[in-house]
């Protein structure tokens, strides 16, 4: 799963007519059709402003707000989906030239402003994280931690010391298995990892 770096605005000019592509990163559907309207305000002057968002696999929605059916919302709920991006928005605002485009002429104008500004904005992986924490001997965990903070399987996120050392470890959910053998070994005992939440990160790509 994917989503862009940053929000980001572009523009092009094509026979004359401007084609302005705005993009942000949303958290939900509300927050997305809040920006196209705060786009619509902004740009209230326009001749179209065309939308398309992607929140899931569920909530995607494209308007070609004037322009003839298919030709702006479509292309750019496509250039979204083709980047498998996802919690992003695009609001490309087309003040006319005065020269008409023609249906594919369309297309292709709101296919290229949305890409370039994607491109411009650059691309992130969403990846799931998790939270583990096991137990361990307050005397002896000193001696283990050097070890810990050198590997690269997962990250050290926390240690907190009560009766026993409580040592929570983040790493990805596909990492579980081969960090739990690691343990194993320089533990010299089964570690048994307790799930303790969840978060997303975003590592852009590149």
């Amino acid at each position: 799963m994917f989503t862009i770096v940053k929000d980001y605005r572009n523009e092009i000019v094509i026979e004359k007519s401007r084609f302005i592509c705005s993009l942000k990163k949303v958290a939900s559907e509300t927050e997305a059709q809040e920006f196209i309207k705060g786009i619509k305000k902004e740009f209230w002057d326009a001749t179209h402003n065309c939308s398309a968002y992607v929140i899931d696999e569920m909530q995607q929605r494209s308007s070609d707000d004037g322009e003839p059916a298919g030709t702006a919302g479509v292309p750019m709920l496509e250039v979204l989906k083709k980047n498998s991006l996802f919690y992003t928005a695009a609001v490309v605002t087309r003040y006319f030239g005065g020269i008409k485009l023609g249906a594919g002429g369309l297309v292709r104008a709101y296919t290229i402003s949305v890409a370039e500004a994607v491109r411009g904005s650059g691309i992130a992986e969403r990846v799931l994280l998790g939270r583990y924490s096991f137990q361990y001997d307050i005397d002896g965990v000193g001696k283990i931690l050097n070890s810990l903070y050198g590997q690269q399987l997962f990250e050290v996120a926390d240690v907190e010391y009560t009766e026993q050392a409580r040592v929570v470890l983040r790493m990805r959910d596909s990492s579980l298995t081969q960090v739990e053998s690691w343990l194993g070994e320089r533990l010299n005992s089964k570690a048994k990892l307790k799930r303790e939440s969840d978060e997303v990160i975003e590592v852009p790509l590149g």
